[in-house]
């Protein structure tokens, strides 16, 4: 969860000291009017130190247009980097590829310091991208806990040889000057046409929105993410610094892949503009993502019009959410969403058991209920049956 706070008098654009911060990007600051900054300074009053945040109501206008679990497919906006990457012979390269895709996500973020929707129990999103390779990838992310949180999520192009499924359980807590949420959860890779190589395994940094009592608000990642594929005795430890309060660098990264005890290289960079390789054999630079030059290149999704989606399909159930965030009309974005919120409780309270539709507990993991069929064109047709059980996609989808 990102929070988004101020103290003392509300921070106006009229005030000398709202600069954006040396060294990172004005869309990833906010400064708050009078009357939001009225609103954060009561919610301040009642938060402690250390508080878990779960049950904390945020006011509206932190909120990203968007649920959480529609966040998630930012991972999947830049396929090109991982297709293919099961013709590579070397073991290592392809590696390299799968740490190419999921660096690459972490661009795609909202202006200012804002947070994505809690997902409600039971509530699902789903998608479908049609490449310039005349191939498509599908995408399916379920809330299928509520405590604790727990959005799971699958995504797979049979053509193109490439599955991720994981899990998300992200933690916020109120650290007095900052908000924190950890990120706890992991991305399993597969490469279908190497089936030899297992899964790599990825987990994710913590988020950060600092500067809420005094100082600038910017939101950053930090901690460290590791990837690991156990199959060739391959890792990687990747650094997200923070900046520090007097030196250091917004967005930098920095890490090692190894191989087993060997040394294989260094990555360098900023996962909001360039991060590098550089290899330890021939000290040789290869560019691992550049968001200037490639940050606009992101696969649109299809998604059913919310008219004809499903009562707990995400863009339909927040949509008067969504509507009136978008027409700034907080009054009504809050009546909205106590309404989907209230929803739940009763749903909770009725004493029903939730059953799961698309996830499934196994070896205390989530995993998908589909087990695909080995031919890529048999798999593409039973994913999107599976995904869409209702009338077909073809004849219902809108491009976003």
């Amino acid at each position: 969860m990102m929070g988004l706070f101020t103290k003392g008098r509300p921070r106006g654009p009229s005030s000398a000291d709202d600069k954006v911060p040396e060294d990172t990007n004005p869309d990833d600051t906010s400064i708050l009017d009078e009357d939001e900054g009225s609103i954060i300074l009561s919610l301040i009053s009642q938060l402690r130190v250390g508080m878990d945040l779960s049950k904390v109501t945020f006011p509206t206008f932190v909120l990203e247009p968007r649920s959480m679990l529609e966040r998630i497919t930012d991972f999947m906006a830049h396929p090109d980097l991982i297709f293919g990457a099961e013709q590579c012979d070397d073991p290592e390269e392809r590696f390299i590829r799968v740490l190419q895709y999921y660096l690459a996500g972490w661009h795609i973020k909202p202006k200012g310091v804002k947070k994505p929707y809690n997902p409600v129990l039971g509530e699902f999103f789903r998608c479908r991208y049609d490449y310039p390779n005349d191939t498509q990838g599908f995408f399916i992310a379920e809330q299928v806990s509520h405590h604790p949180p727990i959005s799971a999520f699958y995504y797979v192009s049979p053509a193109n040889k490439v599955a991720i499924v994981g899990e998300l359980r992200p933690k916020s807590k109120f650290l007095g000057n900052s908000v924190s949420t950890l990120m706890e959860g992991e991305n399993r890779i597969t490469l279908m046409g190497r089936p030899e190589d297992g899964e790599y395994v990825i987990t994710m940094p913590n988020m950060y929105a600092r500067g809420i009592l005094f100082g600038k608000m910017v939101i950053e990642l930090g901690d460290a993410c590791t990837a690991r594929n156990d199959a060739h005795d391959l890792h990687a430890d990747i650094e997200f610094k923070t900046k520090g309060f007097f030196s250091g660098t917004y967005n930098a990264i920095a890490g090692r892949v190894k191989r087993g005890t060997t040394d294989l290289g260094e990555v360098s960079g900023r996962w909001s503009a360039l991060m590098e390789f550089k290899t330890a054999k021939t000290g040789e630079k290869r560019a691992l993502f550049d968001v200037q030059k490639n940050g606009s290149a992101i696969a649109p999704k299809w998604v059913a019009p919310e008219d004809t989606q499903e009562p707990y399909e995400s863009r339909r159930l927040w949509r008067d959410l969504t509507r009136a965030l978008l027409a700034k009309d907080m009054d009504a974005a809050t009546a909205a969403k106590a309404a989907v919120e209230n929803a739940q409780r009763e749903m909770r309270a009725s004493g029903v058991k939730h059953a799961t539709r698309f996830f499934e507990l196994r070896d205390n993991r989530w995993a998908p209920r589909i087990q695909l069929p080995e031919d890529p064109q048999e798999a593409t047709e039973a994913v999107r049956a599976w995904i869409w059980s209702g009338p077909s996609e073809d004849s219902t989808t809108t491009t976003t």
